[in-house]
């Protein structure tokens, strides 16, 4: 197998082929652990270095690769009632404003309560309301609909031109 050793600050440095007892003896004259990066190759490859330090690393990879995968966009939500009030709604829109701006998207939803869901019709109305209000910044990904006790309804962010 081909061994390297990892050097803080530096480049790794090569060991060169050997056979997996003298590897492991390699690393533990250097008090540290034998960790196989590429088993694929021809010779494996591994590496002499801190198994804690070297986990470590491997996931603040992933988490970088997780946080660049997903753009940034997050799903903000924002809950509504049908009966809201001028003050209460203008609160909602500028909410929804600030996120779409930030590049976010927008979940709007609307909870009934018991008989509430009788007026699942003045509810749709209020979204609707607030969509033709964001227009200009967002558009609509899902239209008002009912699931179950509750109305949600989804806006993204205009593409920026």
């Amino acid at each position: 197998m081909r061994v390297m050793v990892d050097n803080p600050g530096a480049a790794d440095e090569m060991l060169g082929v050997m056979n997996k007892a003298d590897a492991i003896e390699a690393a533990r004259e250097r008090e540290l652990d034998l960790v196989l990066v590429a088993g694929k190759s021809d010779p494996p490859v591994c590496k002499i270095v801190s198994y804690d330090k070297y986990r470590y690393m491997k996931e603040k990879k992933l988490k970088e690769q997780k946080k660049a995968a997903s753009n940034g966009q997050e799903l903000k939500e924002l809950k509504m009632s049908y009966k809201i009030g001028t003050h209460d709604y203008d609160v909602r829109r500028k909410a929804a404003i600030k996120f779409l701006e930030q590049g976010n998207k927008v979940k709007f939803s609307m909870l009934f309560r018991g008989r509430e869901v009788v007026h699942a019709d003045v509810g749709k109305g209020v979204m609707l309301k607030m969509a033709e209000s964001l227009e200009e910044i967002g558009i609509i990904d899902s239209q008002p609909r009912v699931l179950g006790r509750q109305m949600i309804m989804m806006i993204s962010p205009k593409p920026v031109k």
